[in-house]
This record gives structure tokens, C-alpha cells and sequence, in this order.
């Protein structure tokens, strides 16, 4: 007998399966590919992760309505991986069906909950309801039974083409088939409405709330299916949830619904405020002085903080006088600020405005504020496949002694690479802007309001303010100042005996680091 079963499992095909995967296409890319696992199926790429999904799914409903109905002579695609189900049994009673676990062979769907991957396959009903997530496509159809070499009967024998038992109160017509009973069709429960991971009772009432929290709830799942975000609109429908919410717990006395709509509140405020920070725009919806949408290198408050401290602590920290050393210094700073240590190239200095480099640079080692492994020629030498490394020992962290920057090392580079874009700006490379005039132009992009006027408020810059960052005699101010308009870099200027009044043009307007109000 156990021969005869061997001999049945070798006879026996293995289950279909293949799989269909949504991976991502590259790195810096919201694109993704589909990949299927059978032969004939080529690759599809698709620009977002949404639709990636929707065409994988798509793809899979295809190959089940084109596949065959499941065999009931497989057995399970899963015993191959080692199934638990498939255990060699340790009872007293061996299985009569040593191929599969038990129930007709179906096709059953299992997904992962990230929705990377689909898969398909052919297992006994019992493996597929000890999978986690399977849902069953297709049922096998039970084999026919065994004839026992007794003819069949024929169309005049009592009880001919009926599929049950016949009954003296409903005879059948002579060589008429009973008609199979109807199925009884699976009761289904009606799809629960959710919003935030909480179910909306079908009895909420009144009705109006309940109908808010279940639009809201489709709106707010629409919204995760876009491929760009929308702060404006994240920030409507925070505050909708707010309101929902709130009526909510007033009918409910619930107070964990009070406790969500609060936190809708502050997500809602903190979305608008992001919304206006890179917009420019005011809280009744329209933009600062009428003018265009700004989007921002920095784009939030705290960036323009963090840029403000690093001027303010590079005017009280430059170890030599002048403007072209308090803009080396300043460069040198934004490359070291976290660790004290960095990479700089001969370009890096020579792309500054100074008169001397190199002498600028044997100055500042020399009292001791920089530290370098060669000389300062080798550093103005250095390409970019072999920079120079650097050491600001001020700026070196220690155990006992935070650093004087509270920025992290992933804020650094940005801080770096705006204030690389501002003095290096194309009109004022080709003017030959001096360094002063790019330590200015470096200065009013941080001290204007969000529609790039300058001062707080756009009242102006106190000139006393003004010489604290830019060290030069007041009697130099005004050829920097004249310098900058010509660069399409300041318009209106006026310089008077206490301010500097004037609004930087709109194509500075990204560089600029707003006041707050």
C-alpha cells in the first residue's frame, strides 16, 4: 500500500505558481517596474508607485481569467518550500492522501501588507486557510466517481438523470433530469466605513456627521494616491477633520475623539504654516504684496534661523579684519560646522572675489584659527578628485563642550550649498564682483520680509546693524550698493544715514531667508 501511494505522488504534477513584483526603478526616481514571474510576460515601468500597483493588480486579474481551472490531481505548490502542513505526520494513522493536506485543490491569491508582491498558486483548501492573507480564485471540481463495471442505467429505469433522491410527492417526468438545487448564496457583511483607522458606527447619528467623517475618509485615502502633495489642501482637510471630529465627541462623549481633533488641529496649522513658508503667501490665501509664489532654496523658518546664526557667529568669531577674510571665514565655517573638519579644492577659493588667496590663507593658519596637512599653494592646486582636507579646531566638538552650532550634519550642506549659489551667482561672476559686494549680497538675502523688501517689516537695515556683518566704512557702502543694482540683484535702493531701504529683484527672491513677522 505504501508503494502504491509512492508511486500515486510521483504520478502527481506539482501546483502552478508565479509571481508578479513591483520593485522600484532606480534611485532619485519615483518610477517603478513590474516583473512576472512566467516566461512570456515582458517588464512594464510606470512613473509612480500608485500606478505601479493598480497595472500589477490589473496584471494578475488578467493571468487568473486566462488560467485554466485548478487541477485535482496537483498537489500543492507549497509543499516545495517546506509547508508546515506538509510535516511527515508523527501519528498512529497515516494519511490515506499523501500528497496534499486536505479539500479539493483551489487557486489561491496571497499579497504581502506593503503590496510589493502578488502570487498565485495551486494548494489543497487546507493549506490556503493556514496561509495568512490567501484569498481562494478558483475551486477544482471534484473528480467523478469510480465505475464498478455495472452498465449504467438507462433513461426508463426508476429515478433516471436525477441527481437526487426522488420522493412519491414530486415525481419526475420519465427521461426528465431533476434540476440541481439552487446555491444559497454567502451572506456578506456590508464594507465598514474607517477614517483614521477608527470605524464609523452605521448608527451615528445624525446622519450629516456620519456622512462628513465617510467622505473624509475616501478623501483622505485619495489624497495618499497622489504623486505630488498639496499642502493647501492637506491643510483644508486637517481642519474638516477638526470640526468632524469635534462634533463627534460632543455626541459620543468620547474622549479620545477630542483628543484626535486637537491633533488636527495642530497638524492643520502646521501645514498651512509650511504652505505659506514656501509660497509666500499670507493666511488669507494671497501672496505678500500682490507678488509672485516664491519656492525657496531653505524652505522653512528654522533653516533661515540656523543661516542667520552662522553669520552672526562667523562677525564675532573672524580672527582677521576686512571683508575678504570675514567671507573665506565664512565659506570655511559652513564646510566644518558639524564636526570642525571638511574637503575644500582650489576652486572653492578662487571662486570667492579675493585679492589673495593664498596669502589670506598662510594668514589664517598662521594664528593658528585653520589647520592644514600642506601649504596653502597645495590647497589652491587641489582638484576635486583630490581635495584638500581641512580642520577648524574652534569648531571641533568635545565631550564637555557642545558645538556652536545646533544644527545637524544633514542641515550642513544645505546651509553650504545656498550660500555657495548666492556668491556665486552668474550676474555677479560676470560683473567681477568684489568680495564685499558678495558678503553684502550674502547679508540682505537673510534680513528681508518674505516679499524680499528689506529690513523687518521692509522699514530698511540699520546701517549700525549693517556694518556688524559687512565690515567696510560706511563711505564704501554705497559703490557695493550701486554694484548690486547693476547685478539685477537690488532695485530701489536708498541709502541714508541710518538705513539701507530698498527690495531685492524676483529673481533673488528663492535665495532669500525671510524674517519672522
Amino acid at each position: 500500500m505504501t508503494q502504491a501511494a509512492v508511486s500515486e505522488l510521483d504520478e502527481r504534477v506539482p501546483g502552478r505558481r508565479w509571481t508578479v513584483r513591483l520593485d522600484a526603478a532606480g534611485r532619485g526616481s519615483a518610477a517603478v517596474r513590474i516583473s512576472c514571474s512566467r516566461p512570456a510576460c515582458a517588464e512594464q515601468r510606470l512613473p509612480s508607485a500608485a500606478a505601479g500597483r493598480a497595472a500589477a493588480i490589473a496584471h494578475l486579474k488578467a493571468h487568473l481569467r486566462a488560467a485554466p481551472a485548478p487541477r485535482p490531481g496537483a498537489y500543492c505548490a507549497c509543499k516545495l518550500e517546506g509547508c508546515h502542513t506538509h510535516l511527515p505526520d508523527t501519528g498512529r494513522h497515516t494519511r490515506a492522501e499523501p500528497w496534499r493536506c486536505g479539500g479539493p485543490v483551489v487557486l489561491a491569491v496571497i499579497t504581502d501588507r506593503e503590496g510589493r508582491w502578488w502570487q498565485a498558486m495551486e494548494c489543497c483548501s487546507r493549506c490556503a486557510a493556514a496561509t495568512p492573507g490567501a484569498k481562494t480564485a478558483a475551486t477544482s471540481q471534484p473528480p467523478s466517481p469510480p465505475t464498478t463495471g455495472r452498465p449504467a442505467p438507462t433513461a426508463t429505469d426508476t429515478g433516471a438523470g436525477t441527481s437526487g433522491p426522488q420522493f412519491s410527492d414530486h415525481q419526475a417526468a420519465t427521461g426528465t433530469a431533476v434540476p440541481a438545487p439552487r446555491p444559497v448564496p454567502a451572506r456578506r457583511r456590508p464594507p465598514q466605513a474607517k477614517i483614521a483607522q477608527r470605524v464609523i458606527p452605521h448608527d451615528l447619528r445624525p446622519v450629516a456627521l456620519r456622512d462628513e467623517l465617510i467622505e473624509l475618509g475616501d478623501l483622505f485615502r485619495a489624497y495618499q494616491q497622489r504623486t505630488e502633495p498639496d499642502l493647501a489642501l492637506l491643510a483644508d482637510l486637517q481642519e474638516r477633520k477638526a470640526r468632524a471630529f469635534t462634533t463627534w465627541a460632543d455626541v459620543t462623549c468620547e474622549g479620545a475623539l477630542r483628543w484626535e481633533a486637537r491633533r488636527a488641529e495642530q497638524a492643520a496649522a502646521a501645514t498651512r504654516l509650511q504652505h505659506q513658508q514656501r509660497t509666500g503667501t499670507t493666511t488669507g490665501g494671497s501672496t505678500d504684496n500682490d507678488g509672485p509664489a516664491v519656492t525657496r532654496l531653505l524652505t522653512v523658518a528654522p533653516q533661515w534661523d540656523h543661516a542667520r546664526s552662522v553669520l552672526a557667529h562667523v562677525a564675532d568669531h573672524t580672527p582677521l579684519p576686512g571683508p575678504e577674510a570675514r567671507l573665506l571665514v565664512l565659506m570655511l565655517t559652513l564646510r566644518t560646522a558639524h564636526t570642525g573638519t571638511g574637503n575644500l579644492v582650489g576652486q572653492d577659493l578662487t571662486a570667492l572675489g579675493l585679492t589673495d588667496p593664498e596669502e589670506l590663507v598662510d594668514k589664517l593658519t598662521g594664528c593658528g584659527w585653520l589647520t592644514l596637512p600642506a601649504t596653502a599653494g597645495d590647497l589652491l592646486a587641489s582638484r576635486p578628485e583630490n581635495p584638500t582636507p581641512i580642520t577648524v579646531p574652534s569648531l571641533v566638538p568635545h565631550e564637555d563642550k557642545a558645538g556652536p552650532f545646533t544644527f545637524g550634519k544633514k542641515m550642513r550642506p544645505k546651509l553650504s550649498g545656498w550660500a555657495q549659489k548666492v556668491i556665486s551667482d552668474k550676474k555677479l561672476r560676470k560683473a567681477k564682483a568684489t568680495a564685499a559686494t558678495r558678503l553684502l549680497a550674502l547679508t540682505l538675502v537673510t534680513q528681508t520680509d518674505a516679499s524680499g523688501r528689506l529690513g523687518p517689516g521692509g522699514q530698511g537695515i540699520a546701517l549700525t546693524a549693517l556694518a556688524a556683518w559687512v565690515p567696510v566704512d560706511s563711505r564704501e557702502l554705497q559703490p557695493l550698493v550701486d554694484q548690486l543694482t547693476q547685478a539685477d540683484w537690488l532695485t530701489g535702493a536708498a541709502l541714508t544715514g541710518t538705513h539701507l531701504t530698498g527690495q531685492l529683484t524676483e529673481r533673488v527672491l528663492p535665495l532669500t531667508c525671510p524674517l519672522r513677522a
